[in-house]
């Protein structure tokens, strides 16, 4: 299928190497044209959790993907009123970008979750497949899955990528207790984790 598009939805706080490894390996396994990042003002699944400013995170996924042309941030999570669900992420897609085949990127432990997402039905009928990178001990069960969310088996595209256990909650917390993350980000987005000294 021509012109597909990777959404890559998340708050991104911070983006870090893993959110990049499963961006970048998503667009070569599945022929993504381009990847859209979506940074989510509110999660709905999450309204009360500590977030950094909006603008503290975008700037940082600007840092972060500065230099792949493939990559852009997304503002269908901004320039919406919340809740900001999935189904209506991918509903303000489509009218803004009328005739593109949108691929969903999320890990095997989202597709086992998906039938608790906000009207799923809706959400899998926006999309022309679920790019679902395997994450190991996320055990899924696709028939089962398929009997909740019918069509959800033929648009599953499993694909792999290198392992990096490393999410945003540690980092978090690795700069709350001094521990080393230098690497685990982006140069870019370490300095800024400096400069707006984030996450003390």
């Amino acid at each position: 299928m021509a012109g597909l598009i990777g959404v890559f939805g998340g708050t991104f706080d911070p983006p870090h190497v893993g959110h990049l490894i499963l961006a970048d390996e998503g667009q070569a396994a599945l022929g993504l044209e381009k990847v859209l990042w979506v940074v989510t003002g509110v999660p709905p699944h999450k309204p009360d959790a500590p977030l950094s400013h909006l603008e503290v995170r975008l700037r940082m996924v600007r840092a972060a993907i500065a230099g792949n042309a493939a990559f852009e941030i997304s503002r269908a999570d901004i320039d919406r009123p919340a809740p900001h669900y999935a189904a209506g992420t991918m509903a303000w897609l489509r009218e803004r970008m009328p005739g593109a085949h949108f691929v969903y990127l999320i890990g095997s432990d989202s597709l086992r979750d998906l039938p608790a997402w906000h009207t799923p039905t809706e959400f899998l009928s926006a999309c022309a497949a679920l790019g679902v990178m395997h994450r190991p001990g996320a055990k899924v069960d696709l028939a089962a899955l398929e009997t909740q969310i019918p069509g959800l088996a033929e648009k599953v595209r499993i694909f792999e990528a290198p392992l990096v256990g490393v999410s945003g909650r540690d980092i978090r917390e690795r700069v709350r207790t001094g521990a080393p993350y230098r690497y685990l980000v982006p140069q870019a987005v370490a300095e800024i984790i400096l400069e707006e000294r984030l996450y003390r």
